[in-house]
């Protein structure tokens, strides 16, 4: 049994499954997809730091008084559709989804008992969104279901007096923030919980480590359930399961514990904004690369989307989806389930990346540019004459190649049309019998 202290927690293996998984997708979706303006933080950045747009736009569009209270019965998801959603997850190749059961707003988008009139069942679309999309995830897709849940809110008058008396007082996480992580462990068995947002105050104000404690020994999701690191102040990057070190962490280099990337699609925002342009949003070939540089440092990559507030996954976002899985497709074996190799990326080409396949015991060379010539040169691999092969996943022949002395290897591409290659963003070579 562990016990409740980080020593205890931090020595629990990781359940094998996420480092098995390598690709997630978040979702972000909240209230704050109604005014759908500049930040998912747009409550805070209008009402406490009042920054000019933020003001500006409230002004111009919305009557006096106007509070953000309101916006919530305008957040109707009239057009969410679980099925559909499941199908688009399933399509893009991520093997788990991770949902804002909750964000800093405080609004929960499960009917909690803890968020009286402040949730989706009885404000706004009058629906339990986390039990629709846990039920089609678990039916349609073979994706672990995961629940995002921010520990504090900006403005909750409970956390705001604990708050002004230096947490001392513990009113906030006693009466709301734990309650509401037992219910939805309880109630939808996520095999995630994602912490985030503790509001500057120590995990023994959250009671993180009594909570983990219950999580791992008694909880319907002991065996399974995967948690990050964030549980109160210093605790990222130190404690808890795998580390995430700060939104869009990529080291670009080989780390001793479990990381993951968390990033949006959308540069600027976790949330959905209708004031984004096209060149806002990264490309297939930006996130391709950014799926490479993690699994090959042993990180897993979690790819945000923001829903809109009527339910929609923007086309945008479901092109972005599915050109991973299609690449995925070809190239999964080179991420899904692969180690960390002795070398992260190429010495002598720049933007190649390794990954190893244990079972198959084979060496994966990601590589995101193809060479003019044809040719691609390896620094890396040590290749060993009549024994070491090289594959273009996707691609039927052998390649030939030739050995570069003591270390490194040359390999000659096959000469295709673009309609022949077997994908358009980034290729892997698979090397078997090289040291």
């Amino acid at each position: 049994r562990y016990e409740p202290t980080w020593g205890s927690l931090d020595a629990r293996p990781l359940p094998v499954w996420f480092d098995e998984a390598k690709f997630g997708v978040f979702i972000h979706w909240g209230v704050f997809s109604v005014p759908s303006f500049g930040s998912e933080w747009f409550w805070w950045y209008w009402q406490k730091e009042k920054r000019e747009p933020y003001v500006k736009f409230m002004d111009t569009n919305y009557p006096p008084g106007f509070s953000y209270e309101d916006f919530g019965p305008l957040f109707t998801a009239e057009f969410f559709d679980a099925n559909q959603w499941a199908d688009v997850l399933k399509a893009s190749g991520a093997k788990y989804v991770v949902l804002t059961s909750k964000h800093h707003e405080g609004f929960t988008l499960w009917g909690s008992k803890y968020s009286w009139n402040w949730n989706a069942v009885d404000v706004g679309p009058k629906r339990d969104l986390v039990a629709e999309l846990a039920t089609s995830v678990r039916n349609r897709t073979d994706l672990h279901f995961g629940l995002y849940h921010s520990l504090f809110e900006w403005f909750n008058p409970l956390f705001l007096e604990d708050l002004t008396n230096a947490f001392k007082t513990r009113k906030f996480p006693t009466s709301k923030s734990l309650p509401e992580l037992y219910e939805i462990v309880t109630k939808y068995q996520p095999e995630i919980i994602w912490s985030d947002g503790d509001g500057n105050a120590p995990d023994t104000y959250w009671n993180s480590t009594g909570f983990l404690a219950w999580l791992y020994n008694d909880s319907p999701v002991r065996d399974t359930v995967v948690t990050n690191d964030r549980w109160g102040a210093g605790s990222i990057c130190a404690h808890g399961g795998f580390y995430t070190c700060s939104d869009r962490y990529n080291p670009g280099h080989l780390l001793p514990h479990k990381w993951e990337n968390c990033m949006t699609i959308d540069r600027s925002s976790w949330g959905y904004r209708r004031d984004a342009r096209l060149q806002d949003y990264l490309s297939i070939e930006d996130l391709v690369k950014q799926l490479a540089e993690t699994v090959s440092c042993g990180g897993n990559l979690l790819m945000n989307i923001g829903p809109t507030h009527d339910g929609r996954i923007a086309v945008v976002f479901e092109e972005r989806l599915r050109q991973v899985g299609a690449w995925l497709k070809v190239n999964g074996e080179a991420i899904y389930g692969t180690k960390p190799w002795r070398a992260q990326n190429d010495t002598v080409t720049p933007g190649v990346w390794y990954t190893f396949s244990p079972k198959e015991g084979k060496v994966n060379a990601i590589f995101l540019n193809w060479p003019v010539s044809g040719i691609l040169e390896l620094g890396e691999p040590q290749a060993k004459l009549g024994e070491t092969q090289v594959k273009l996943a996707g691609y039927k022949e052998l390649l030939k190649w030739v050995a570069l002395g003591e270390k490194g290897m040359v390999i000659a591409l096959p000469q295709l049309t673009p309609q022949q290659l077997p994908c358009q963003w980034g290729w892997t070579l698979q090397l078997t019998d090289v040291n």
